[in-house]
């Protein structure tokens, strides 16, 4: 939903878009390559590494929405390469680390909750809390947004400052979410989505109902994930997905037939 106002296209999702990578590959190298970190810096570098990742790539995307060539394809086109180039790097690393490095990251590579400990959670909330609520705070201007950046800023919003205000706060939750359980895709696709079908397109209410209903689904997948194959666990990631790809493709076909209906 953020990056989908941001860019002004609802198929915005980051694992679309290659942001989640681009956080995931920042992530794998600070796993495998010979940094450190002691207390609670340990616990915040993780985070960094992946908010200087999806930063990176947010910046290019926000770059090639502006272009006046831009579009929804070229968008997903880019995506579809940087998920590539930085899945092959993220192999390079697999290849380079060693067993320990290389078991951590393949479980954390196919999503997954079990690295989540209370200590990495509280580090965590220091972000997202207010980050969320800076998202939240720009409701109102998203709502107006929503018109057109012409519109918008007749109506007095400086859209150039909301858009890079909301890459920010994007690029924070989307590296906080991929350096605790990795790659977890789709969820960003289908909640807002459904939301905005419920609640209606004021953001007001739908950040807020988003972020519920994200934290609800993710804790019901990651439920399933535990009990389907006990005792054994399946990454929650790959249940995500198994349940998320049909709906993108539901999704595509339902805006092609839109277009030509």
């Amino acid at each position: 939903m953020r990056d989908a106002g941001a860019v002004s296209h609802p198929l915005a999702d980051p694992g679309l878009l290659g942001i989640s990578s681009g956080a995931a590959l920042a992530v794998a190298s600070w796993l495998v390559l010979p940094f450190s970190a002691a207390g609670l810096i340990a616990l915040y570098m993780p985070m960094l590494a992946a908010f200087i990742g999806s930063l990176a790539v947010m910046v290019v995307i926000f770059i090639l929405s502006r272009a006046e060539e831009g579009s929804l394809s070229r968008l997903l086109l880019v995506g579809i390469a940087i998920n590539a180039l930085c899945g092959a790097l993220v192999g390079v690393l697999s290849w380079l680390s060693n067993d320990a490095q290389l078991r951590q990251l393949s479980l954390w590579g196919m999503g997954s909750l079990g690295q989540a400990e209370w200590p990495t959670l509280l580090v965590a909330a220091t972000l997202i809390i207010p980050a969320a609520l800076a998202v939240w705070w720009m409701a109102s201007r998203l709502n107006l947004l929503q018109l057109g950046d012409e519109e918008a800023h007749y109506l007095g919003v400086n859209v150039q400052a909301l858009q890079r205000w909301l890459l920010l706060c994007s690029a924070v939750l989307v590296a906080v979410a991929v350096a605790i359980s990795g790659v977890i895709g789709f969820i960003g696709l289908v909640v807002p989505h459904l939301m905005r079908l419920w609640l209606g397109p004021d953001h007001r209410g739908l950040i807020p109902g988003s972020l519920l209903a994200g934290a609800i689904l993710l804790l019901l997948a990651d439920t399933l994930a535990r009990t389907v194959a006990a005792p054994a666990e399946i990454p929650v990631g790959l249940l995500t997905s198994l349940l998320g790809a049909p709906w993108f493709l539901w999704l595509v076909f339902r805006r092609e037939n839109s277009r030509h209906g």
